[in-house]
C-alpha cells in the first residue's frame, strides 16, 4: 500500500508525463505541417514548424526524464527500506 509520500511522488511523475505527452503532440502537428510545406516547396514554412517540432521534442524528453526519475526515486525508496 502506497504512503502519503508515495502518492505525492507518483502524482508529480504523472503531471510529467502529461506534460510529455503534451509536448509529443505538438511535435507531432508540427512535424506534420513541416511535410506539407514540403510538399509544396515551401521551405521556410518547413524549416520554421520544423524548429518548433525540434523544441517540443527537446521538451517532451525533459519531462519524460523527470517523470522517469521521480517513478525511480519511489521504486528505490522500496528497495532500499524494505
Amino acid at each position: 500500500m502506497e504512503n502519503n509520500h508515495e502518492h505525492e511522488v507518483h502524482h508529480k511523475a504523472a503531471v510529467h508525463h502529461r506534460k510529455a505527452a503534451h509536448h509529443l503532440e505538438a511535435a507531432a502537428k508540427h512535424q506534420l505541417e513541416a511535410a506539407n510545406a514540403d510538399d509544396l516547396d515551401d521551405e521556410v514554412t518547413a524549416a520554421h514548424h520544423g524548429y518548433l517540432a525540434y523544441g517540443h521534442m527537446i521538451q517532451a524528453t525533459h519531462f519524460a526524464e523527470m517523470a522517469a526519475k521521480e517513478d525511480e526515486s519511489v521504486d528505490n525508496a522500496d528497495v532500499d527500506h524494505n
